[in-house]
């Protein structure tokens, strides 16, 4: 069955892509960091406009749940029977998202891209705090990607193949998908346009 549309599966992969670039270039000091930053960042707003306007899995209300009914799940005390994103999931995927926004910025901010903004002037603008906001927040980033490779893998030994799925977006073990929106690959690529065309204009690119 069917669960994750095109513009979903692309955002994921190419986000691991970036990321690593991302992490490779901004450790080693080596690469061109600072356009794989601009790159994430159009990425992460436009997964952000999809998962408002775009398929049912893909959209935040259908994986955003309370903190509570992630504690009864992660106790076994909830059973996921719907489609895409399970409980602890949907709060992974809005963590790292959460991290990626500030990150960017933070990014964004150091390269200069916001200085009529924050300025030498701008009680918001410390360069000593800012470079080590980067930094813990690369390895709070490194971190999270770790414990969802490593929830991927025990999530495979229960015979769950979470990789397969978001490759070939269908999921062998649903039985019930029916009823599922997916939008049109047309409306994500002009979110992407839209997203890509306001992100010159804002960073003058």
């Amino acid at each position: 069955m069917k669960i994750w549309d095109l513009p979903t599966r692309l955002y994921h992969w190419l986000q691991a892509a970036l990321f690593t670039l991302l992490v490779i270039s901004g450790f080693s000091g080596n690469g061109p960091h600072e356009l794989f930053g601009i790159g994430l960042a159009c990425l992460v707003v436009w997964r952000i406009t999809w998962g408002i306007a775009g398929s049912d899995t893909s959209r935040f209300k259908q994986f955003i749940c309370s903190p509570n009914t992630v504690i009864r799940y992660l106790q076994g005390e909830h059973s996921h029977h719907g489609v895409g994103h399970n409980p602890a999931g949907g709060w992974m995927v809005t963590m790292m998202l959460s991290l990626l926004i500030a990150q960017c910025f933070i990014g964004m901010s150091l390269a200069g891209f916001f200085d009529p903004i924050l300025n030498d002037d701008s009680i918001l603008y410390d360069i000593d705090l800012l470079v080590s906001l980067h930094i813990w927040l690369a390895y709070a980033l490194v971190t999270s990607v770790v414990c969802h490779v490593a929830a991927i893998v025990i999530y495979k030994m229960k015979g769950k193949p979470l990789v397969k799925a978001m490759v070939t977006g269908k999921h062998a073990s649903l039985i019930d998908s029916a009823g599922i929106i997916f939008r049109s690959n047309i409306r994500a690529v002009i979110l992407l346009g839209i997203v890509g065309g306001a992100m010159r204009v804002l960073l003058n690119l």
